[in-house]
């Protein structure tokens, strides 16, 4: 009788275990396919954008960066997608390494569908450093110095 109720406590937490790992399972398939490919972009092209940072978002998933461009006496905001803060940081990017105010430049690919901005691949700084964005797109590395 014993040896019963012993092994039915078993079975019991073998399939509560076996409940919390399919759960857990579910959950983070459900968060990668909500995660974004990049087909919105164009990886066949590179655009060049010199601007003023006008916000950097330091947020998971992705970090954003709004640039101001000045097109035709108008000012134009581009916005622009990153790596993930660890994957940035791993580019040697740190939260003030662009900051509002900041002139750079952007290599990035553009969005296929004409949106202003894109994803980036690396940003010039304005001392001539290159930092890749690290957004998994080929080419998104530290590319050297001034």
């Amino acid at each position: 009788m014993r040896r019963q109720a012993i092994q039915r406590d078993i079975a019991v937490k073998y399939l509560a275990t076996a409940a919390i790992v399919a759960a857990a399972a579910w959950a983070m398939a459900s968060a990668a396919s909500a995660h974004h490919s990049f087909a919105m972009f164009d990886r066949t092209k590179k655009v060049d954008i010199k601007g003023t940072v006008k916000e950097v978002q330091w947020t998971n998933p992705h970090v954003w960066l709004q640039l101001v461009v000045m097109q035709d006496g108008q000012a134009k905001v581009y916005d622009f997608e990153g790596g993930a803060v660890p994957v940035l940081k791993r580019f040697g990017w740190t939260r003030d390494t662009v900051k509002a105010g900041d002139t750079v430049t952007l290599t990035a690919n553009p969005f296929k569908n004409g949106r202003a901005g894109g994803s980036i691949d690396f940003i010039t700084l304005t001392d001539g450093r290159k930092i890749g964005g690290g957004d998994g797109i080929p080419g998104a590395v530290v590319v050297g110095g001034k």
